[in-house]
C-alpha cells in the first residue's frame, strides 16, 4: 500500500516553519489567556475572593456562592464559545483551515 506524503497531512511544509512556530505561538497564548480567566472566575472568585463578593448578592444568593455554583460554570461555556471563534480567526489567519466554506 503507498503510504500517504506527509507534506499532504501536514498544514506547513518545512519551508513554512516559522510560520508554523507563529501558529503555536498564537494558540498556546490564545489557551493560556482562557485558562487565566476560567482559573481566576473558578478558583479566584469562587474561593480566595469569596468572602469580599459575598457583600455583593445575585437573585438572593451571595456573589462568591453563586460564582462557586453557577458563575464559574456559565464563564467556561462562554471561554468555549469565545475559543471556537478565535481558534477560527487563527487557522484563517495561518492558512490552515479546513471549513470547505
Amino acid at each position: 500500500m503507498d503510504e500517504p506524503d506527509r507534506r499532504d497531512t501536514e498544514p506547513f511544509s518545512e519551508e513554512q516553519s516559522p510560520m508554523r512556530k507563529a501558529y503555536w505561538r498564537a494558540n498556546i497564548r490564545l489557551l493560556a489567556t482562557l485558562l487565566s480567566i476560567w482559573f481566576a472566575a473558578s478558583f479566584g472568585a469562587g474561593i480566595l475572593f469569596r468572602d469580599f463578593l459575598d457583600q455583593f448578592s445575585i437573585g438572593g444568593y451571595p456573589l462568591g456562592f453563586w460564582f462557586a455554583q453557577q458563575g464559574a460554570i456559565y464563564v467556561f461555556l462562554a471561554l468555549i464559545l469565545i475559543y471556537v471563534v478565535a481558534m477560527h480567526r487563527i487557522e484563517r489567519k495561518f492558512d490552515v483551515d479546513d471549513d470547505d466554506g
